[in-house]
């Protein structure tokens, strides 16, 4: 054998460098299932599903090519790391090279190294540079160099310069202006979202997927989430008919109710107008150029409004370009990152959802049903409520990476240490993401349901939301007393009653166990 193409579970794209020069004559393709990477964090049964059906679909794909694939399908009694079957089937097939795109995750790049340096003299393992994003690793790097504090701003318009999307001839922007996030903050109001919200296009589970299902179902049994609702796209054919799908039904109301929640819905619309594109963005059956580019054609079709497609384009473009940039520039410390020294364990009732609290409790049923939530529901209820909780950032970025079909850990850790939790002290987001439960009363139908009071701070009624909102504030007012975004709030807080700043903080030390 000449080359062994190694192909990692998040690598699904036949237009990877790895596979682009294969020979069926000469060489092959080595895919593996492993237990470990179910079972590293405590994953959602659908998340597993989604990784092992993609896969074997992939695989299946490449052997119609008439390509050699050596597959290891999921044995859950191994014990065996990804990399430690890696090694054992070199022994046996003995190829001149390895070939594999640099993983997206440090944990595993570290250990390919470390395999490449065992086998030097031997085996030659040749990693290439991921082409799937549109910023480089070395771009970034250079683009970092001398900022003391990055916004992704900057670098987001850096792109959209660079890429030439949404940008006119003379160089400005379409629209007259580089960012309409002041445009797309709306909630729904008392009712709710429109009568013609469209279902999320699903993928009726086919023989080998409902194989998968059975497999995870049985195998990991005891993890968090349900099977019941699994439609995702598994396949390249099936990504694009939902990149179709959303550019077509939901895009053009993306941008104004992106913000918005809504408790009550089916799983088919439980999502509202967001995308659910990024399971197929991060498992590569798409690219984020053609996902943009489909936006951006609805654009000059008339089709959808420059607000909601500069809203989703800065999503693909700025976000998910600058996370990944910022992981890579950061670990493997990121991954320790606490600035505000936080503790507290995670709450049981987030693998369960069995809180009183209904905003939590809607969004975790949400997310255990189906492995999804919108980035609201992430960043503004489970992420906010671990935040004023004070809970360890590792054990809410374990939870993340578990709980998601779409985690990946480059895309994952960054946005949950660096913008959920500021763990990472202002290198991210330039102030925490708080508020009170006056914010999610404001922007969903949560509060009507609940038997809390987003107004009450003490007593029976308080919402635990607010009390936490305004011990945060009085725990963390020395280093935000000057803070220019958020002096403002540490103000207000100086204004309350001292006899109801120490019931607020009595409550709060009950809500932390304390």
């Amino acid at each position: 054998m000449r080359h062994l193409v190694v192909v990692l579970g998040d690598q699904l794209d036949r237009h990877s460098p790895a596979l682009a020069d294969i020979d069926a004559d000469k060489d092959a393709v080595w895919m593996a299932e492993c237990a470990a990477e179910a079972t590293h964090v405590w994953s959602h049964k659908a998340r597993i599903a989604l990784f092992l059906s993609a896969m074997r679909h992939f695989r299946d794909a490449l052997r119609d090519e008439g390509l050699t694939v050596h597959y290891t399908e999921l044995d859950p009694a191994s014990e065996f790391g990804l990399i430690a079957l890696l090694e054992q089937d070199l022994e046996r097939l003995q190829p001149r090279r390895v070939l594999v795109v640099e993983p997206g995750e440090w944990r595993l790049r570290e250990a390919l190294l470390d395999l490449r340096r065992r086998l030097e003299g031997r085996i030659e393992v040749a990693l290439r540079e991921d082409t799937h994003f549109l910023c480089p690793r070395a771009d970034f790097e250079h683009w970092m160099q001398g900022r003391r504090q990055p916004r992704m701003e900057h670098f987001y318009r850096r792109m959209r310069r660079e890429h030439d999307i949404l940008m006119q001839d003379d160089g400005t922007p379409v629209g007259g202006q580089w960012n309409f996030d002041h445009d797309n903050r709306s909630a729904f109001g008392r009712d709710g979202p429109p009568s013609d919200l469209p279902d999320h296009l699903g993928f009726e589970p086919d023989a080998l997927t409902r194989e998968v299902l059975t497999t995870v179902q049985d195998a990991f049994s005891r993890h968090p989430g349900s099977l019941e609702h699994f439609a995702w796209p598994v396949t390249r054919a099936q990504a694009l008919d939902a990149l179709e799908d959303f550019v077509a039904h939901r895009l053009p109301c993306f941008g104004r109710w992106q913000d918005a929640m809504w408790d009550g819905l089916p799983p088919r619309r439980g999502a509202l107008y967001h995308a659910r594109l990024s399971a197929a963005l991060n498992l590569k059956l798409l690219g984020p150029r053609e996902v943009c580019e489909a936006a951006c054609r609805a654009l000059k079709r008339g089709d959808a409004p420059i607000e909601a497609v500069e809203g989703f384009v800065r999503q693909i473009l700025g976000w998910r370009e600058y996370v990944r940039g910022l992981y890579w520039q950061r670990m493997p410390e990121h991954a320790r990152d606490n600035a505000l020294d936080t503790h507290v364990a995670l709450p049981d009732f987030y693998w369960t959802g069995d809180t009183d609290m209904h905003c939590l409790r809607a969004s975790l049923r949400d997310t255990l049903e189906t492995g999804y939530a919108h980035h609201i529901q992430r960043l503004m209820v489970t992420g906010l409520y671990a935040l004023l909780l004070g809970v360890e950032p590792s054990q809410v970025h374990a939870w993340y990476l578990a709980i998601y079909v779409d985690a990946v850990e480059w895309v994952e850790l960054p946005n949950v240490i660096g913008m959920s939790q500021w763990a990472d002290g202002g290198i991210m987001a330039s102030k925490p993401y708080i508020a009170s439960g006056k914010y999610i009363q404001r922007m969903s139908n949560y509060c009507a349901h609940c038997r809390f009071r987003p107004d009450d701070t003490t007593g029976p009624r308080a919402c635990p939301v607010s009390v936490l909102y305004w011990d945060f504030l009085d725990r963390h007012r020395e280093r935000f007393a000057e803070h220019p975004r958020m002096k403002l709030q540490v103000r207000n807080l100086q204004r309350r009653d001292a006899q109801e700043m120490q019931r607020i903080r009595e409550q709060a030390l009950t809500l932390r166990g304390e």
